[in-house]
């Protein structure tokens, strides 16, 4: 089964409380944090192998010296499937909000999403399964701990997703700097889709289509266009602000 590394305190605090099974933790020597301590009395509870290692042997392991003197040896990253979360979703009966990236490269970016849709308590995330970043150490870093609290779905073609969403009962709304739509001029209430898309080139023209409306977040002070994590942020919790104002 194929493996990986996870580091940082609160990702591998996130790890240790998923599903994924765990090989062996790993504690830098001299570590002072007191929440690398609570890491080790967590592993030691669930039966996980606490080894001590050098801050230097660490930083070999996990490919950077940003670990905090924590890392995780755990199976690799399981993708949730998109039937199954809309099938629980149902089951629920509750108004849902689903990210969907459309093409998003860079896995700090990735790891930004995740973090703020986990925050905005959304249903999924669903990521095109070629040419943009899967969930990687580097994007599960930057989420700090957010990929093991919301389900990610990984699929072959965002436009027929769409689709699929639209079925379910979604609206999609996707954002485009070119749009003459305000976000704050919609309505964000019942499900949602979010659609972001990726650096540079935004929504693919056949991903735009599909949407049911496409909007633009007004910039002041010269600024052209926002970063993908930046913009899928504000557009996240603008949905969740028009939520609880409702």
């Amino acid at each position: 089964m194929a493996e990986e590394i996870i580091c940082g305190i609160n990702p591998v605090k996130e790890a240790l409380r998923g599903t994924r099974k765990v090989h062996e933790l790993f504690i830098a020597d001299g570590a002072a944090d007191q929440r690398v301590g609570k890491l080790s009395e967590l592993a030691a509870e669930k039966g996980i192998p606490v080894r001590r290692r050098s801050k230097t042997d660490i930083t070999r392991l996990a490919g950077t010296d940003h670990h905090q003197g924590a890392a995780l040896r755990i199976e690799s990253f399981s993708y949730a499937d998109l039937d199954d979360v809309i099938g629980s979703w149902k089951e629920k009966g509750t108004d849902a909000i689903v990210v969907v990236l459309d093409g998003i490269q860079d896995p700090h970016n990735l790891g930004a999403l995740i973090r703020s849709a986990a925050s905005a308590g959304a249903e999924c995330i669903i990521i095109p399964r070629d040419r943009a970043a899967g969930v990687t150490a580097t994007a599960e870093k930057v989420a700090a701990g957010a990929a093991e609290t919301v389900p990610i779905a990984q699929v072959t073609n965002i436009a027929v997703t769409l689709e699929h969403l639209k079925s379910a009962g979604f609206w999609i709304y996707g954002a485009d700097e070119k749009s003459s739509q305000s976000l704050y001029s919609q309505k964000l209430t019942g499900n949602v889709a979010l659609v972001i898309g990726g650096e540079g080139e935004g929504i693919r023209p056949l991903v735009r289509k599909k949407c049911d409306v496409v909007f633009s977040i007004p910039l002041a002070g010269g600024v052209g266009s926002l970063n993908a994590s930046v913009a899928g942020g504000i557009a996240m919790f603008e949905a969740v602000r028009q939520r609880l104002s409702k």
